[in-house]
């Protein structure tokens, strides 16, 4: 049997409004015992009890990121990084690219990850051409840095049947040149059908359910949790998961190596699945369970399709897509809602920020019910009138203020003063709306903290500042990374804050956080990790990789 702990000589941040601070959590078993001053909660368990002297660091509740693509990360990890800095030219990509195929077996598929053209010195993407040059002995795919796109080389066209007739795919785009030549660009919902999908989707959205030949994805899984712990992160919400998702999950359950706690979001195409055998959410346990059902409105901001009522970009040339009509969204979202379902659509644009909540209102009416919690993933761009209207409905906008650091500067090229309401978290918090922030990983780091950092400061990577006077404190950032985030995905009742008989899921900052200045807090590091009461985070082995692995 494990011993019961308590942990001393701590700054306890709670965020639980009736106990907000502390310097002593007391631990029995997987439960919170008590939490207050040293003297209580030692008398809370038992005398065979291990003590972990804080040494006057901050102690959070386990971190919670509510939009976390955590398989597409850990398959991300094993992936070739052409990220910017480390890519920034079509050269480099070519590189890259080159060195991985000169030790790939031939034939084998090559998946990179992070492409971002807009930082090129031209701004232009690169074509099936650059990747041609590097290899054509294995096929080649190239995730853009908002995974809604991918470049392929010509192998990859040829394996998959896509020749120079192909005709563009509802919700998609294949791109061509000024000759009507394919470039190996694939836009949107053309990623489905130029990839080795394990799943077809249609045109529920991007699809990088991608299968390759040999890949165990249950290991991928297991290697990426210790990242994921040493990040403070001790439960994190899926938005995507198809029938693979969600059997790679359930047996790395089985296998014991989960790691960590997963909520899912079931991608939309599976709806009708899930109505035939009745199933809604809450749905498992508190290990793995079902929390809400994902689709999509518009493209992405980062990639130029987000679906804005005025065109965007250097010449007004993005003038953004979407993946259903307005009628088609409304149908599927009432349909879910009517099934009991939470629903959260990846909205960008003010645009299709108004076709998703006209959709969700139509529901609601259609079929009241309290609490529903309907989300929208990104919420880029909310005009005041439509804050206003999620705040009537209940509606949590799910935001990854990290795009504001990797791509802010894009952001204000692209929306000149627009760029300065992207993501509009004070506003929101004036409406009464309890924002989340999380990061979209693997588009973005998965580190809480970076998160955090990033909300704290809007700061584009250049130092430049983006919407300045939506910052938030350092208690209102942890709070839209612990407790509101465990309201989003329906699970308050047990994680989120630090009180008697939630679980015992907590985080050890090295450092007293409320003394370190916002531009500093992502360089801080974890000192201890505890999910269900064990101390997960460090490691006796390996705790070098893993650092190595979130730089």
């Amino acid at each position: 049997m494990e011993r019961d702990s308590v942990v001393v000589n701590a700054k306890v941040w709670t965020a639980d409004p009736g106990n907000p601070v502390a310097n002593s959590i007391a631990i029995r078993g997987n439960r919170i015992a008590a939490v207050g001053i040293e003297r209580d909660t030692r008398g809370a368990v038992s005398r065979e009890t291990a003590i972990i002297d804080a040494g006057g660091r901050t102690v959070l509740p386990g971190l919670i990121d509510a939009h976390n693509h955590y398989l597409a990360t850990a398959e991300a990890l094993a992936s070739v990084n052409v990220r910017f800095p480390e890519v920034s030219n079509r050269a480099e990509l070519t590189r890259a690219i080159g060195e991985v195929a000169e030790v790939t077996p031939p034939g084998q598929w090559i998946r990179a990850v992070g492409l971002d053209w807009s930082k090129f010195p031209d701004g232009q993407p690169p074509t099936r051409d650059d990747l041609d040059a590097a290899t054509l002995g294995h096929p080649v795919i190239v995730y853009h840095v908002s995974v809604h796109h991918a470049l392929v080389n010509t192998p990859a066209m040829r394996e998959r049947g896509i020749t120079e007739d192909v005709t563009d795919p509802p919700g998609g785009r294949f791109v061509r040149d000024a000759a009507g030549r394919l470039t190996g660009l694939c836009l949107d919902a053309a990623t489905g059908r130029i990839l080795p999908v394990a799943v077809e989707i249609g045109c529920h959205g991007p699809n990088f359910h991608t299968i390759l030949p040999g890949e165990d994805s249950v290991a991928l899984l297991e290697a990426a949790t210790s990242v994921y712990l040493a990040a403070g992160l001790t439960t994190v919400c899926d938005p995507q998961v198809t029938r693979r998702e969600m059997r790679v999950y359930r047996e790395a359950a089985a296998r014991g190596v989960l790691g960590l706690r997963v909520a899912l979001m079931p991608l939309s195409n599976h709806l009708e699945d899930f109505e035939a055998v009745g199933i809604a959410p809450p749905f498992g346990d508190d290990w793995l369970r079902i929390a809400a059902m994902k689709l999509y409105a518009d493209g992405t901001l980062i990639g130029g399709t987000a679906w804005f009522s005025t065109p965007y970009g250097p010449n007004d040339e993005f003038t953004g897509s979407t993946y259903w009509a307005a009628e088609d969204l409304a149908q599927l979202v009432a349909r879910a809602h009517q099934n009991g379902w939470q629903v959260g659509i990846h909205t960008q644009g003010d645009a299709a920020i108004g076709m998703s909540l006209d959709a969700i209102e139509r529901a609601m009416r259609a079929a009241p019910r309290l609490d529903t919690r309907h989300r929208i993933e990104h919420c880029g761009y909310p005009r005041p009138d439509q804050i206003e209207r999620m705040a009537s409905l209940g509606v949590v906008p799910i935001n990854q203020p990290n795009f504001l650091v990797d791509s802010g500067d894009d952001f204000v090229r692209h929306l000149g003063a627009r760029a300065h309401r992207l993501q509009p978290l004070r506003e929101e918090l004036a409406a009464g709306i309890r924002p989340v922030i999380s990061s979209d990983a693997f588009v973005s780091s998965l580190r809480p903290l970076d998160t955090i950092g990033a909300a704290m400061t809007r700061q584009t990577r250049t130092g430049r500042p983006i919407g300045a006077d939506q910052r938030l404190s350092l208690d209102e950032a942890l709070r839209a990374h612990t407790i509101d985030a465990a309201v989003a995905i329906g699970m308050e009742d047990r994680i989120g804050s630090l009180a008697p008989g939630k679980l015992a899921d907590l985080v050890i900052v090295d450092g007293d956080l409320h003394q370190v200045p916002p531009d500093q807090i992502a360089a801080v590091p974890i000192w201890k990790t505890i999910l269900d009461g064990q101390i997960v985070w460090p490691l006796e082995t390996g705790e070098n990789a893993v650092l190595d692995a979130l730089r």
